[in-house]
């Protein structure tokens, strides 16, 4: 592990192999141990650089002060990108960090040579939203998901408030199901969800898509139900020469469910 010092904090990150750098960015509740079953297949012949953002493990964080918001995090990722010195890079960004990643890609697109969105997170707003879209129970990874699950953490009930969320994203019993290593990576960033109520992340907009000039890939999970795989078609639809590719048997940790099918795409796509 090595540690970059941007923005009064050193963001540890994990810098493997050789070549042209491939950064990818965790999702909510995971840290730069996401990423484990790809470690290989992304870094070889390629130099693979994977953060842990701000207030996420490996630091122990309570929830509360600090600076744990959408913009803090884009701007840290734009000063790790400049503070590694090696120009533009290739991105990943999934859930979370997929929004993060988009809202990077549209301010500093010289940064970025390749971008691909794993199931990025987020709201759309009326320009995007399909009919009907946004009926229902409030949908995963919205303000009103997480406030329920963080309202539990809060109280003390770690395991409801997880339960909560991961069962909210992936559908009931996911959170059982987990293996115990991915089970501790989640009780370990557990209190980043009480700020994530309230960090200011914008709704997804048309003009948006619209504007995204670095080529894109989307990447979906063909068993991950909600609103996720309607947000990933949505914004598809308008990024101007966007791909899509879509996992089988697999949900929204598509990588790690299927890490091979994962990576064979994903490479497929940087080095075309």
């Amino acid at each position: 592990m090595k540690l970059l010092r941007v923005n009064d904090h050193d963001m540890a990150y994990l810098d493997i192999g050789a070549g042209k750098p491939l950064l990818c960015v965790h999702g909510s509740l995971n840290d730069f141990r996401a990423w484990m079953a790809v470690l290989k297949p992304l870094s070889a012949g390629r130099r693979l650089i994977v953060p842990s953002l701000r207030h996420y493990f490996p630091e122990h964080w309570d929830g509360r002060g600090g600076r744990f918001t959408m913009a803090q995090h884009v701007d840290d990722v734009i000063a790790f990108i400049e503070g590694l010195g090696t120009g533009p890079v290739d991105l990943i960004g999934h859930s979370r960090g997929g929004h993060l990643a988009f809202r990077l890609a549209l301010r500093r697109p010289d940064l970025v040579d390749r971008l691909v969105l794993a199931e990025p997170g987020g709201q759309l707003d009326d320009s995007l939203l399909p009919e009907g879209a946004g009926d229902g129970p409030p949908a995963a990874g919205s303000r009103a998901h997480v406030a329920a699950a963080s309202e539990k953490i809060a109280a003390g009930d770690l395991d409801g408030g997880l339960r909560a969320f991961i069962d909210g994203i992936n559908g009931p019993g996911s959170w059982d199901a987990l293996p115990a290593a991915d089970r501790q990576m989640r009780e370990d960033n557990a209190y980043t969800l009480i700020a994530q109520v309230n960090e200011g992340r914008l709704p997804f907009a048309r003009a948006e898509a619209e504007a995204l000039s670095v080529p894109t890939l989307f990447v979906g999970g063909a068993d991950t139900p909600g609103m996720l795989p309607v947000v990933l078609k949505a914004l598809a639809a308008h990024v101007k020469g966007a791909r899509t590719v879509t996992i089988p048997q697999a949900g929204h940790s598509m990588f790690r469910q299927q890490p091979a099918a994962f990576a064979k795409a994903v490479l497929a796509f940087l080095e075309d």
